[in-house]
This record gives structure tokens, C-alpha cells and sequence, in this order.
């Protein structure tokens, strides 16, 4: 598994979708998540058929964070300009861990 530092230095655990099979699956039929999944690449998301509201960071290409919001359950999120990936947590997170418009976080392959 990989691990993504916050702006803080702090390390979570983060899940990585990177094929198409992954990122269509996301987070459908589980209760939570433990830490975050970044999705990638991707410049939207939805929370059809979600079972709890996820926070959304829209990330470009340098891992900067374009915009966070916070979707419940049976929304369709527009995709978002200059977005390269999307990192989804559970619904209050992004603010508790200091993910914000302007900030930037970096993802660790799991061998690393």
C-alpha cells in the first residue's frame, strides 16, 4: 500500500486507483476507508449507490489541491478544469488533516 504525506508531514495510509476497473469500483460497497484513495487519472466523481459522504480534493499534476468539497451520498460532481487526479476520504477528513485549496501532498509508492 502507499502512503500520502500531508501538507503536515504526516503520513496516511492511501489506497491507489490507477486502472479503470479500480477507479469505476472507488469506494462502492464498503462502509469507510481507512486514510484516503487517490483516484488517477481522474478529473470527477460521483457518490451514486455510496453508502456514506466522502470529501473530494480535485489534485493537478504537481499533487496541488485545485478545490475540496464534501459529497454525500447520490451526487454527481462536475468534472473539474486542470484536474489530474481526485483523492476521496471519509466526509470531514480533508479539513482535520489540513488538505485545502492551495496546498500540496505527495504520495509514496509502498516501497518506498
Amino acid at each position: 500500500m502507499a502512503t500520502l504525506l500531508l501538507p503536515t508531514g504526516q503520513p496516511l495510509p492511501l489506497e491507489i486507483a490507477d486502472s479503470a476497473g479500480a477507479r469505476r469500483r472507488g469506494l462502492l460497497g464498503r462502509d469507510g476507508v481507512s486514510g484516503a484513495l487517490l483516484l488517477t487519472p481522474a478529473s470527477g466523481v460521483h457518490t451514486v449507490r455510496m453508502r456514506f459522504a466522502v470529501d473530494v480534493a480535485h489534485l493537478d499534476r504537481e499533487l496541488r489541491v485545485l478545490s475540496v468539497r464534501t459529497m454525500r451520498p447520490w451526487r454527481i460532481g462536475r468534472p473539474r478544469l486542470r484536474a489530474r487526479h481526485v483523492l476521496e476520504a471519509e466526509a470531514g477528513a480533508m479539513a482535520r488533516w489540513g488538505v485545502r485549496r492551495g496546498t500540496r501532498v505527495e504520495v509514496r509508492s509502498g516501497g518506498d
